[in-house]
């Protein structure tokens, strides 16, 4: 059997040897013996395995994506490479799902924009009977619109908020962008720009962080960074197919 060195799987991936020592120590390869010297006596399948880990350690998103993407490669470690290929598999229709959850998001709120109602509560509600209504708690009605999401409007009498058709329609879109993955400053952005009356090119601006906004993440510009990982997912299914591939030709190959 042909060995390589840390520096061989370190060169084949692009990455310092430290990285390939760091994730043998984690468990991201599959057990590695050594040689009378000591050394590591990597293999192929060492290899095979670093590779579908790069991509599939290459970015974090969400937490829900990196843990779908994270079964693919555990079933590379445990050396099951059938169903490596079923969980890639998995894996894109999941970064699909998002992708559309968010999509239709966007579109919820480019309708709504243009007039069409998003609910059609008869009489105001107050904040309990609000959070209700959209299975939210107080505590996040109270935070967005502390954050600036949404402006309610207080009974003279009382000074109770009081959420009328417009507020929970409002609420509504802020709700179903937020649960597709938008981070609060991507919905922030969009509602300030409404506010002063601008409706167009909503979609394109919800995932376009100004150029003044120094720091962002993946969920300011959240239908880029699902495009890109579908694109990746795609990729790992090549990746994968192509590994099964050329060890059946290796397997096929005489001695």
């Amino acid at each position: 059997m042909a060995y390589l060195r840390t520096s061989d799987l370190a060169r084949a991936v692009g990455v310092h040897p430290n990285t390939v020592r760091r994730y043998v120590e984690w468990g991201w390869l599959p057990p590695v013996a050594r040689g009378p010297n000591g050394y590591r006596l990597f293999t192929q399948k060492h290899l095979d395995c670093l590779r579908v880990a790069r991509m599939v350690y290459s970015t974090y998103p969400s937490r829900a994506i990196r843990e779908s993407a994270r079964r693919v490669h555990e079933s590379t470690v445990a050396d099951d490479w059938g169903g490596a290929l079923e969980r890639s598999y998995a894996h894109l229709a999941f970064v699909q799902s998002e992708r559309a959850q968010a999509e239709a998001a966007a579109t919820l709120l480019e309708r709504w924009a243009r007039g069409v109602a998003a609910d059609a509560t008869e009489r105001p509600m107050q904040i309990g009977q609000t959070a209700r209504r959209l299975g939210v708690s107080v505590d996040v009605l109270r935070n967005w619109e502390r954050n600036g999401l949404i402006a309610v409007p207080r009974d003279a009498r009382n000074g109770y908020r009081v959420y009328g058709p417009a507020e929970i329609s409002r609420l509504r879109v802020i709700r179903m962008l937020s649960r597709a993955g938008y981070s609060q400053m991507a919905i922030l952005r969009m509602m300030l720009r409404l506010d002063r009356g601008d409706t167009t090119d909503l979609r394109h601006s919800l995932d376009t962080p100004p150029p003044d906004e120094d720091v962002y993440t993946a969920s300011d510009r959240w239908l880029s960074t699902l495009a890109e990982q579908e694109a990746l997912a795609l990729r790992l299914i090549a990746l994968v197919e192509a590994i099964i591939e050329d060890r059946m030709t290796r397997r096929a190959s005489p001695p």
